[in-house]
């Protein structure tokens, strides 16, 4: 958690830094490396939530969510989803994408993929592969990288609106937006995602650090 506080606080767009949690547990270790914390109600059904009760008592107007599970996050991908709101006052959300590398990932339910538009606005987020190749032809595939920034009045209205047929069989949260007819800008990153949620998973992680400690 320290690290991916301490990676957040490089992004450059990023004027206030708030680690949102209802487990003292947290808290306590958050305070210890000086992080602003701020505790919330423990009947939150998603982080999406969780944000939205935080942004209810601060005047910031751009809300990013970083996942506190992330110890390597790119700073610079932060600022690019940030951008995106910030060139776009009409635009109410925004998150990331990444170039599927290894072709695994494009059949594992585990791995979410994106499709969008032209205009860089999500079509679909979904656990199957998509798009699909009829003819054999080649396409580029993008996973979804779960980093959001919210319009602070949207995200306010988020946690409303109905739930839909999509959000419910994908259990995809963000597919309430585009289901409720909301944009949501899809930036391209080059960051690759390495979450923490296993004790393999950390132990990867712990690899990744160990020559910078020797």
């Amino acid at each position: 958690m320290q690290h991916v506080y301490e990676r957040a606080s490089q992004a450059r767009y990023i004027s206030k830094l708030i680690i949102a949690t209802d487990d003292e547990r947290i808290a306590k270790v958050a305070r210890l490396f000086g992080a602003q914390v701020q505790m919330t109600r423990p009947d939150h059904l998603s982080g999406t939530d969780r944000v939205a009760e935080v942004a209810s008592s601060d005047h910031a107007q751009v809300i990013v969510n970083i996942q506190g599970d992330e110890p390597l996050i790119d700073p610079g991908a932060i600022d690019a989803a940030a951008l995106a709101l910030l060139d776009d006052p009409e635009l109410p959300m925004a998150t990331l994408k990444k170039r599927i590398e290894i072709p695994g990932e494009i059949d594992n339910p585990n791995v979410v993929k994106v499709v969008s538009n032209l205009a860089g606005d999500a079509i679909y987020f979904s656990r199957c592969p998509i798009p699909y190749l009829r003819d054999g032809s080649s396409i580029v595939h993008y996973k979804h990288i779960g980093l959001y920034v919210y319009r602070r009045e949207f995200l306010l209205a988020y946690s409303g609106l109905p739930v839909g047929p999509l959000e419910q069989a994908e259990r995809l949260e963000q597919l309430r937006a585009i289901e409720n007819g909301y944009r949501i800008r899809v930036v391209e990153t080059e960051y690759e995602s390495l979450g923490v949620d296993t004790p393999e998973d950390l132990e990867r992680i712990a690899a990744l650090f160990e020559p910078s400690l020797k």
